[in-house]
């Protein structure tokens, strides 16, 4: 599902089910040490996605830890991005001479929690989305935002190795495109000589769920 929204470089493999006996790495021990059992088959299963995803790239398979704050530690030469949500499980790879970045991200497509839209949107982002609900009731858009801004994060975290907040990106979506746009509120990442103000990414719904792809191609605006 996700490989219909990222460029043809990306190899992306997804799941509806866990795998119980998808193996384990060495180095990927340490991350499961304190985990329930939802959690084990949650990790393996995306990081047996990971490594089917990088033998379609011709790479041999490797293990894949995790960093201070979880985030993957890809091999040398791939970049990634991995999401969970229930009932699915992903992981795009691309080699790193093709693509500076990518995010992807999977949310169920139903209405978010009271106050977490309040949360992490500002005044004309919910007047945005307003507008959207008007046209297009069927869609959920405040998931649709928080899974899009999840994805930006994914992307501007490992180019500059700073956080970035919820507020700190305002986005704006085309439906008929099936695309949204990030307005970078703090200074963005610098790629190909250039500081980069906005960052463009797709979304789609299917099988019940939102999903969201953003890539940085390299020598190439940001898709």
């Amino acid at each position: 599902m996700m490989q219909q929204i990222l460029p043809s470089a990306v190899a992306c493999v997804d799941t509806t089910a866990d795998i119980p006996d998808a193996p384990t790495a060495p180095e990927e021990a340490a991350a499961l040490e304190a985990c329930t059992e939802p959690r084990r088959r949650e990790f393996t299963t995306t990081r047996h996605c990971a490594r089917t995803a990088m033998a379609a790239l011709g790479v041999p398979p490797a293990g894949i830890p995790s960093g201070p704050k979880g985030e993957p530690r890809w091999p040398a030469g791939l970049i990634g991005s991995m999401t969970h949500c229930d009932g699915y499980r992903a992981a795009a790879l691309s080699r790193a001479s093709d693509l500076h970045a990518m995010g992807i991200d999977a949310e169920p497509h139903r209405p978010l929690p009271p106050g977490v839209l309040d949360s992490i949107s500002v005044p004309a982002e919910r007047e945005h989305l307003r507008s959207l609900e008007r046209e297009f009731p069927e869609v959920h858009w405040g998931t649709v935002m928080f899974s899009a801004k999840e994805t930006v994060y994914k992307v501007f975290n490992p180019l500059t190795g700073r956080w970035l907040g919820f507020r700190d990106a305002r986005m704006t979506f085309d439906p008929g495109a099936g695309t949204f746009r990030a307005r970078l509120l703090v200074p963005g990442p610098v790629v190909d000589g250039k500081r980069l103000t906005w960052l463009t990414g797709h979304w789609s719904l299917r099988e019940g769920l939102v999903l969201t792809a953003l890539a940085v191609r390299r020598g190439r605006a940001a898709r």
